[in-house]
């Protein structure tokens, strides 16, 4: 039986930032997926539309009960109405976040791979980026915790930026995991930043653990950021909300976000949310099915029909990650290769740090699309 998720909708001239490539290329680089959102976000913008107003516009109760049913019902985790605050974006809040919380010239740590624009979030604002690099053997990625504490207890270190799920490798972190990183942040006075933002792709069966839920002390120095935009594919509509338990750390962050003006909604960035956690679980849990026997459909095309490329055992998300180290070419200039030769654009793993000789793709599309890009990927493997 054909799934909705089969319909392949054409999203060129759409002002897509992904599909804006030249006419013969495939875009699966940037995290969006290809489906329309939930029925019930879209009959929820289109009833708002239909009033014909768009003024200056408030965050609604229905915005704080969604997260708080859905955190509470899906994740175990009861939120307290105020510990939500309104952005604009996962990105600009951690940008914000990091101005408001630490000062120029201190460290922050983040382990790598990890999402590029972290780096950007720091560097950009004249902090330093301090590397504690994930350990990666028999196809399995763990944290190095000896490196970890020595990278925390360096007394210029103020923050570490948690993903959890790590993104690009697909890693839930284990509720043991979070308390020790809780712990060693909590020794060495460090603010806990956790980008959770794709804590709702995850696969059948497995949920994730919010890093603020696991004990008093990770609630205590953490600010966690989250959003319906990978789960729901919303990201144009900016909208996001941050969880910040402690008061103190609430009123500052609360404070940055509103002089940085990231803290003010447009007239759908409330009713998105609502629409998508209030009546969209049904429709997201047939996606993370999808989404996963799409993950299956190319690891066995991958291992039978592309030699010395091993994709990356994952839990989460729709990216996948592949080794190609194993490929006796110079690796610096693949993703371009591929580029040229077949027209798939794939992200750099090197864009990740610590991802030398890997890709990242995305598997959020049909599968007639998923499987024209794995031809790609083969027929440019082969031609290396």
């Amino acid at each position: 039986m054909d799934s909705i998720f089969d319909r392949e909708i054409n999203r060129r001239n759409t002002g897509s930032m992904k599909w804006d490539v030249p006419e013969g290329e495939l875009p699966m680089w940037v995290a969006d997926m290809d489906f329309q959102t939930a029925p019930a976000v879209t009959e929820a913008i289109i009833k708002r539309a239909e009033h014909g107003v768009f003024g200056y516009t408030l965050i609604t109760d229905e915005w704080y009960q969604a997260y708080q049913n859905w955190w509470k019902e899906r994740h175990g985790f009861e939120l307290q109405k105020d510990w939500l605050l309104f952005c604009t974006g996962v990105v600009p809040a951690i940008s914000s976040i990091v101005r408001k919380m630490t000062t120029v010239g201190e460290k922050i740590v983040v382990m790598t791979p990890v999402y590029n624009i972290f780096f950007n979030s720091i560097l950009n604002n004249g902090r330093n980026v301090l590397e504690s690099r994930l350990q990666y053997k028999g196809g399995v990625y763990d944290i190095d915790f000896a490196d970890l504490e020595e990278k925390l207890a360096d007394p210029q270190t103020s923050m570490l930026i948690l993903c959890n799920p790590q993104n690009p490798v697909g890693k839930i972190w284990g509720s043991e995991e979070l308390r020790k990183i809780g712990e060693l942040c909590s020794r060495y006075h460090v603010l806990v930043l956790s980008d959770e933002i794709h804590c709702d792709i995850t696969k059948p069966g497995r949920k994730y653990t919010p890093f603020a839920s696991v004990s008093e002390t990770c609630r205590d120095i953490s600010i966690t950021c989250v959003a319906p935009t990978k789960a729901f594919n919303l990201a144009g509509i900016q909208t996001a909300a941050v969880i910040i338990p402690d008061p103190v750390l609430r009123h500052r962050v609360n404070r940055g976000l509103n002089t940085d003006e990231v803290a003010e909604p447009n007239v759908f960035a409330a009713i998105a949310p609502a629409a998508a956690f209030g009546h969209g679980g049904a429709w997201l849990d047939e996606l993370r099915t999808y989404l996963w026997k799409n993950r299956e459909f190319a690891e066995e095309f991958i291992k039978e029909q592309i030699p010395y490329v091993s994709p990356v055992e994952a839990e989460a998300t729709y990216l996948l990650w592949l080794d190609c180290r194993k490929l006796q070419t110079d690796l610096s200039q693949l993703c371009q290769f591929i580029r040229e030769d077949s027209g798939l654009y794939v992200s750099d793993g090197r864009e990740y740090r610590n991802g030398d000789g890997f890709l990242r793709m995305n598997l959020a599309c049909p599968r007639a699309r998923l499987e024209d890009g794995l031809r790609r990927l083969k027929k440019s493997i082969a031609a290396i």
